[in-house]
C-alpha cells in the first residue's frame, strides 16, 4: 500500500469517528431544553459543514496523481486539526 494510500483509509477512518461524535452530539441536544437544543443544533451544522469539506478534501486526494497528493495532503492536515477541535470543543460544551 502506497503512502497516499495509508492516508486515504486514514482519513475515511477519521471521518468514520467525526460521523460518530456528530450522531452522539445529536442525541445528546435532543435531551436539552428547547434554548440549548437549537444552539447545539447550530453547532452541529457546523461540524457537518466542516465534515462535508473534509470529505471534498478527501475526494481531491484520491483524484490526485501519486506526485501531487503531497500538496493536498497539507490542506487536508489543516482541516483536520481544525475539525478535531471544533468536535472537542463542542463535545465539551454539550
Amino acid at each position: 500500500m502506497s503512502d497516499k494510500q495509508a492516508y486515504e483509509k486514514k482519513l475515511e477512518a477519521q471521518i468514520d469517528e467525526w460521523n460518530a461524535d456528530i450522531d452522539k452530539l445529536k442525541a445528546q441536544a435532543k435531551k436539552a431544553s428547547a434554548d440549548a437544543e437549537a444552539d447545539h443544533e447550530k453547532e452541529i451544522d457546523k461540524l457537518e459543514s466542516r465534515r462535508d469539506d473534509m470529505k471534498e478534501k478527501l475526494d481531491e486526494l484520491k483524484s490526485a496523481s501519486e506526485d501531487a497528493w503531497e500538496d493536498i495532503k497539507d490542506g487536508a492536515e489543516s482541516a483536520w486539526s481544525s475539525m478535531s477541535d471544533a468536535v472537542s470543543s463542542a463535545a465539551s460544551r454539550f
